[in-house]
């Protein structure tokens, strides 16, 4: 005789009056789900499902979607707001629909096709793609540091130290070092060995990574400079790394080549939705060794993807046909801050690639002022604050309609009585004022 289960001796045991009474509920939901002794679905399987299907028709596509999109293009024209809102074109739609459906974590040949070729062009080893320039920035800084205490010198106002939601802190468990530049525009060796913390005095955190971003407000920092410092850093065995987000703007106006720019760093971090007009996207450079690491990083992080070929492909589209357009951006910004500076304006940064800084209260205007009266015309045009970002789609028009509005406040002002004070020097004192004010806050 073949000995029975034990859980069908136990199931023969007379249960307890009050389990036996709810006997049937704690088993329903299980029959509910059981098929027909033909292998058939029960009906209220059928029903259920029926109602799962219907529950999850899902339509975000609006019937004027293609016409809403052309307003989004016509909007995005008239924007000041930041590079980052370029959008992808048809032609960039159209390759990127061709890439491969692989899985990044895996294998993707068009993600892999991608990788080697902007490691090949920054003259690194290799190169993982990114969902975002943050990401990027912090899995780099985090495959660097190795023991802690550490710390991280950067300039005042990178974007690893305002920008990143104190990432840093939160996931390398770093102290951030902000310096501000002496020169009032950028980092040199003097400002680094000033702060930069050396020794085995155990009060401090040693400096193990130096970070530069380049550009940086969209000011360059001399390549000169860049090379004393990786020179220095490297002696000390310290780490460089770079926030190359917008390094292609640095390459269009130098005319220096892109391994060239990146190689006294360690890694480089590039963005290819700032001014490319790639929908999402940034990647990180070094050694394979490095990579092999931030791979491991990325997917501690959450970032690793699945099918992200089309992804991939409007990177190397974006990288292959925008950054020619630079140069005439960086013209565009230029005429923007003459005329800014015709009108009266003072400009607290001045416009060396897509950005140029103003302060309108030399005219009597203020910013929210600017801001209204731009949003208020019967094509409005949008900016956040004192920082005025030219990109790849900018139109022409909307640079002096903007000049109109400021030009046709301050001439406002000037009727109504307003007299320009003249402005003091103070010799040999140096207080920074922050040159990026944002809507709501008095320039």
């Amino acid at each position: 005789m073949i000995p029975r289960p034990w859980s069908y001796n136990l199931l023969k045991l007379k249960l307890p009056s009050a389990i036996e009474h709810y006997r049937p509920r704690f088993f329903h939901s299980h029959q509910v789900i059981m098929s027909q002794p033909n292998g058939t679905p029960s009906m209220d399987l059928n029903a259920a499902r029926l109602n799962l299907f219907k529950s999850v028709q899902l339509d975000v596509i609006t019937p004027t979607q293609a016409a809403d999109n052309e307003a989004s293009r016509k909007r995005i024209s008239r924007t000041f707001t930041s590079d980052t809102l370029t959008v992808p074109t048809p032609e960039m739609q159209a390759y990127a629909i061709q890439a491969s459906i692989g899985d990044d974590v895996y294998d993707d040949s068009t993600t892999k096709a991608l990788e080697a070729s902007i490691a090949r062009l920054t003259g690194k080893e290799a190169a993982i793609f990114m969902p975002s320039g943050t990401m990027s920035n912090q899995i780099g800084l985090r495959t660097h540091l190795k023991q802690p205490p550490y710390s991280v010198l950067c300039d005042h106002r990178a974007h690893i130290y305002k920008y990143e939601a104190g990432g840093t802190a939160f996931h390398s468990g770093a102290q951030v070092i902000p310096v501000i530049p002496r020169n009032r525009h950028h980092l040199t060796l003097d400002d680094v060995k000033d702060h930069v913390i050396l020794g085995t005095d155990f009060h401090y955190a040693p400096t193990d990574v130096i970070e530069l971003e380049n550009t940086l407000n969209g000011t360059i920092i001399p390549q000169s400079d860049i090379i004393e410092i990786s020179t220095f850093a490297h002696s000390k065995g310290i780490a460089m790394h770079l926030d190359g987000a917008r390094i292609w703007h640095v390459a269009a106006e130098t005319g220096l080549p892109i391994d060239e720019l990146c190689a006294p760093f360690d890694s480089v971090s590039l963005c290819f939705s700032k001014g490319l007009g790639a929908p999402v996207g940034s990647i990180l450079v070094g050694t394979s060794a490095f990579i092999a690491q931030a791979r491991r990083f990325r997917k501690l992080f959450g970032g690793g993807m699945r099918q992200i070929g089309p992804l991939a492909a409007s990177a190397a589209y974006a990288v292959t046909n925008h950054i020619k357009l630079l140069p005439g951006v960086h013209a565009l910004t230029r005429r923007l801050e003459k005329g800014l500076e015709e009108i009266g304006c003072e400009i607290t940064s001045r416009a060396e690639t897509c950005m140029v800084f103003f302060d309108a209260t030399p005219v009597g205007v203020s910013l929210d002022e600017i801001i209204s009266r731009a949003e208020a015309l019967p094509n409005p045009i949008q900016l956040l604050g004192s920082r005025l970002v030219v990109h790849i789609q900018t139109s022409q028009e909307a640079v002096e309609d903007l000049l109109t509005v400021i030009r046709t406040l301050a001439e406002e002002k000037r009727a109504a009585g307003f007299v320009k004070l003249e402005k003091k020097e103070e010799d040999g004192v140096y207080v920074y004022k922050d040159v990026y004010v944002r809507k709501g806050r008095n320039l």
